[in-house]
């Protein structure tokens, strides 16, 4: 008899509470690091209180993989239960995440790891894809397979207010931040070949923006209509969200819109007012 399977992700899936309980995803949090502090994504912190510190004394934090022992701290447990694991991770271009997680997964029986090739909610819809699969009854093996050829379908995207925190994150040089700041230039980011690079330099105010983009991004998609999400950083205008949701149903046909916050991993490099759409391609 087939074990039954359990979708697993490390905490950079910025799945909201709600998502993660209804398709019973397990996460493994990243390690947050604030000088001599440590603290679990989404855990222990929270994007919020890393806001307040950046504007208490203008500190960011640092992120930190899982270790080996956690890793295999996480699995063991699911495995003794009976459950085989499909785990996801940030791509591996971004972080040794899925590679620490592959060393587990090769010291056990049951786990198949994918590289999402993706961030964020990129991962959170294969995530979804990966529980719905589960729930059709195919095995590990087949969904960690599946998964793998469906990553460059995934779209994701993201528009900055700011490069500020990337800048400060050692992920753009000052020049660029600061040209970019004094220019209001407002990069549009995307996911290529599980790297992250700017596309498009959009201008104006961010309401503006986040509509051009949004326009923009599903212009000519074919987009799989289950499930899309809208993530964003924090500190947005009051109705925002709700604008743009209403935007992108008049632009696709879409069953759900899902709304989600990032977490700290992905708010520390990104700052707040970042916003994305993100969904999976025909």
């Amino acid at each position: 008899m087939a074990k039954p399977v359990l979708i697993t992700a490390d905490s950079t899936c910025d799945l909201s509470r709600d998502l993660i309980e209804r398709y019973d995803v397990r996460l493994i949090p990243l390690t947050i690091q604030l000088g001599e502090e440590s603290y679990l994504d989404g855990v222990s912190f929270t994007p919020q209180d890393m806001y307040d510190r950046y504007h208490a004394d203008g500190s960011l934090p640092k992120t930190a993989a899982p270790s080996l022992q956690q890793f295999l701290d996480f699995f063991t447990p699911l495995l003794e239960q009976g459950y085989e694991i499909v785990h996801l991770d940030i791509s591996a271009e971004l972080s040794s995440t899925f590679q620490t997680a592959g060393i587990a997964a090769a010291e056990l029986e049951g786990v198949y790891p994918v590289d999402s090739r993706m961030l964020s909610t990129g991962v959170g819809l294969l995530c979804i894809e990966g529980a719905e699969c589960a729930r059709r009854g195919m095995s590990a093996a087949e969904i960690a397979e599946h998964l793998r050829g469906l990553t460059d379908k995934v779209d994701t995207s993201f528009v900055l207010d700011t490069l500020e925190f990337m800048w400060k994150g050692g992920r753009c040089s000052g020049v660029a931040a600061l040209g970019a700041n004094l220019l209001r230039l407002r990069p549009g980011l995307e996911m290529k070949d599980g790297r992250l690079g700017v596309y498009k330099k959009y201008r104006g105010k961010m309401r503006e923006v986040y509509r051009q983009y949004i326009t923009e991004r599903l212009a000519g998609k074919r987009v799989r209509p289950g499930h899309v999400f809208i993530t964003e950083s924090g500190e947005l205008e009051p109705g925002t969200v709700e604008e743009l949701e209403a935007l992108v149903r008049s632009l696709i046909p879409v069953e759900e819109i899902h709304h989600t916050r990032a977490g700290c991993t992905i708010s520390s490099h990104c700052g707040p007012k970042c916003l994305g759409i993100l969904f999976i391609n025909e």
